[in-house]
């Protein structure tokens, strides 16, 4: 199987660059994979799309400012992009730097406000090893002076709104480097119409890193390695899950995130095993799915590992078809688009 075989054409102008004027107010398909119906609504709907029983599972990853804007020693000016802190360091993280010529090991970056950054070394063709000092200020620094990192389809910089609508409401844990994006759908007030629908909601965390925006660099799936996210899961969110399975409820995963994070984390049996992980699996083809029984999720790139995922999980020609369908009905696409409910 070929990454090119997940290959679509999207006319650029429905690459949605901007959020909608509400979060709520986006359209939402809704794809029965039974008798692969395809049909239409408002997302400020979905709560009359969830049963009395079922279970949503929330990530509550909290996005970073993980962009910076610096100049090296020669003065030419650089671009860091914060992907991970090394656990039991002190502010030195993995970084992808972009400059039009890549700084040496050893070699020294400046930042406004008095930061300044060494570069350690190179990690590998895409990742370098960066230290930041004064590292006792570097986390308030770091929310005053760094920029939300859109990706790269949206043609802008990051904006004042930006800081805000590229994270959910319901965001609590800092370290993600992009939102989980099916999640910036949700209001407050549409959370608590699910629930009075007799539905609970629990979270877990994953922090959304390097694979979520890398492309894909191999022509095989088979080639493909996934790079592997922190998730934490409690085991208050297994006892939900579980006792959901019991009651023959649904366990909706609000985004492929958190598809992962369960997937991952499930034994043979299905079985959430708690606590701290990396989750790496790579969902495609012919996966069993042990605990999702229902996705919320936005459109994805062609030939990505998230459209690979969604595949698995409604059948490639049914979703290819309803993605067909979007494009025809002129559906908003990608981070700040409209949304899917696989059920």
């Amino acid at each position: 199987m070929r990454f090119k075989d997940f290959d679509y054409f999207l006319p650029q102008e429905l690459i949605a660059q901007t959020p909608a004027d509400r979060r709520d107010a986006s359209r939402l398909m809704i794809l029965d994979r039974e008798t692969e119906a395809i049909d239409e609504t408002e997302f400020s709907r979905i709560a009359d799309l969830f049963r009395p029983g079922d279970l949503l599972v929330l990530n509550d990853t909290k996005v970073i400012p993980a962009r910076l804007f610096g100049e090296k020693e020669s003065g030419g000016r650089i671009e860091v992009f914060l992907l991970r802190r090394l656990t039991g360091t002190e502010e030195t993280w993995s970084c992808l730097l972009r400059a039009s010529k890549k700084p040496q090991a050893g070699s020294c970056l400046r930042f406004a406000a008095g930061m300044t950054a060494r570069v350690l070394e190179r990690t590998d063709d895409e990742t370098w090893l960066v230290s930041f000092s004064p590292q006792e200020s570097f986390g308030t620094w770091l929310e005053e002076q760094g920029s939300m990192p859109l990706p790269p389809y949206i043609r802008r910089s990051a904006g004042s709104n930006d800081e805000s609508r590229y994270q959910t409401v319901f965001a609590r844990v800092s370290g993600a480097v992009a939102a989980p994006t099916a999640g910036l759908h949700f209001t407050e007030e549409l959370l608590q119409q699910v629930r009075q629908r007799g539905v609970d909601i629990v979270s877990l965390t994953l922090h959304v890193g390097l694979g979520t925006f890398l492309p894909v660099r191999v022509e095989t799936v088979a080639e493909h390695r996934m790079h592997r996210e922190f998730y934490t899961i409690s085991p208050a969110t297994a006892a939900a899950i579980a006792a959901c399975k019991a009651r023959q409820g649904r366990v909706i995963a609000l985004g492929t995130t958190t598809t992962r994070a369960l997937e991952h984390a499930a034994d043979s049996n299905g079985n959430i095993c708690p606590g701290d992980g990396e989750a790496d699996i790579f969902i495609h083809s012919t996966y069993r799915f042990k605990v999702v029984d229902a996705l919320i999720t936005n459109f994805h790139l062609p030939c990505s590992t998230l459209l690979l995922l969604v595949s698995a999980f409604a059948g490639k020609d049914f979703l290819f078809r309803a993605y067909h369908e979007a494009i025809r009905r002129k559906f908003r696409f990608y981070s700040y688009g409209d949304a899917m409910f696989i059920r």
